[in-house]
């Protein structure tokens, strides 16, 4: 990593303010890699997988890592969170005197650490970091990897907020997504979740293999009776490098998946959950800070193998990486030395980094905001706005930009309209 004076030199742009700071924290190992998923995930050995399924002893903190335990088998727990703590302690110079306003953990499946070594991380950063009173904080938790009053563990860690990759509730579906899980698990993770946490999400897929319309309409009204505050509902997309970039499935034609789409905002929106995002819905009061932290433009350092970061300095918006392979990013951490790719965000790109998350929002942005967050005057985007409202993919007044429903419909096309 670079010294702080390099970060602090004379530059192009003119930051007058920094954005809100959220803190991302990776934790890379899974059951089993599904076969539609890019992220930075590992599998477990299977004896680590099987080890996984124990039921828990009764009392005090349930769940695996039982308190002394270094990993759960050959998942080195306790290192990992040294690493992770070495990470942040090389980034804070970059980040000094900030407030942090989220932190999300996610992964891979980071409800296989324990309690206590999530109850560690969070010790750990709390003593270096400055935490905004209200700080959000999101652990990432899969049915399956779970017993009972585990949950009620992790919120005893500091846990303020869950959220679930349900992905479906019925059970061909999950098979066809490779999930670890079942219907009755995913029923049973949300509930014991909604019994531990005041505000949680769920994650739901639609545009699956063999899906039809009236799955899709019998899965979120499963997921709205189970009454979450949050539902983040995202289109299946075949990821290039993924078990089905090689291996395609049939999936829902782009009509079917726009008539999914519709079905999914008027359930939604009957029953209380209020589409402030592309995918992300909502009861108010229960929208997500972290994630409406990047959509906005605003900061967040990422620890972790693999996790990325994007910081602003008065001069210059930066990107950085870490080492994605966990047990070469755990000896690069505790060296110091994480980092593998360092970045300045040339004022070309910065446009279309800006509105690539903006126009996901419903209610878009303020000019203004563009101006603050990018350093560069509204000019650098006004060919992109013009060409974006003749099409019809934006309305705007002199303040504030916003996407049409046909807008959030073609989001790549109205995206693309900013590209260097």
């Amino acid at each position: 990593m670079k010294d702080i004076q390099h970060y602090m030199r004379p530059g192009t742009l003119q930051l007058k303010s920094l954005p809100p700071l959220s803190l991302y924290v990776h934790l890379p190992w899974c059951i089993k890699k599904c076969p539609y998923c890019d992220f930075n995930s590992h599998e477990l050995a299977p004896t680590v997988a099987h080890a996984v399924s124990l039921p828990a002893p009764r009392g005090g903190f349930a769940g695996l890592g039982r308190p002394g335990a270094g990993a759960v088998g050959d998942m080195p727990e306790q290192r990992y969170i040294d690493a992770l703590v070495a990470d942040l302690e090389a980034a804070l110079p970059l980040i000094w005197g900030r407030t942090v306003h989220s932190i999300f953990i996610g992964g891979g499946t980071p409800s296989l650490f324990s309690p206590q070594a999530i109850d560690r991380l969070l010790a750990d950063i709390r003593a270096r970091l400055k935490l905004n009173a209200d700080c959000e904080i999101t652990l990432e938790a899969n049915p399956g990897t779970f017993e009972k009053d585990r949950f009620k563990a992790f919120k005893s860690a500091g846990i303020n907020r869950l959220s679930i990759g349900v992905q479906s509730f019925k059970d061909q579906h999950l098979k066809a997504l490779g999930r670890v899980h079942d219907r009755a698990q995913a029923i049973a993770a949300v509930e014991e979740a909604s019994l531990a946490f005041d505000t949680f999400n769920l994650d739901i897929m639609y545009a699956l293999p063999g899906q039809t319309l009236q799955d899709l309409e019998q899965d979120v009204l499963t997921a709205i009776g189970l009454e979450p505050p949050h539902i983040s509902i995202y289109h299946l997309t075949i990821e290039p490098n993924t078990y089905f970039a090689k291996f395609p499935p049939v999936i829902p034609e782009e009509d079917l998946a726009y008539d999914m789409l519709d079905k999914i905002t008027e359930m939604t929106g009957s029953a209380g959950l209020a589409r402030y995002e592309v995918s992300a819905f909502a009861k108010p009061g229960h929208r997500c800070f972290h994630n409406t932290n990047y959509w906005q433009f605003g900061d967040y350092l990422g620890i972790g193998a693999g996790a990325h970061s994007k910081l602003s300095f008065a001069h210059r918006v930066v990107r950085q990486v870490r080492v994605r392979e966990p047990k070469l990013y755990m000896q690069k951490a505790l060296a110091g030395d994480a980092v593998t790719v360092d970045a300045e965000v040339t004022r070309a790109d910065l446009p279309f980094e800006f509105m690539l998350n903006a126009l996901r929002l419903k209610d878009g942005f303020k000019l203004q905001d563009f101006v603050d967050k990018t350093g560069l005057p509204f000019t650098a985007i006004a060919q992109g706005l013009d060409e974006a409202e003749r099409k019809g993919l934006i309305e705007r007044d002199f303040v504030h930009v916003k996407p049409t429903v046909r807008g959030l419909d073609f989001l790549n096309d109205l995206q693309q309209l900013f590209l260097a």
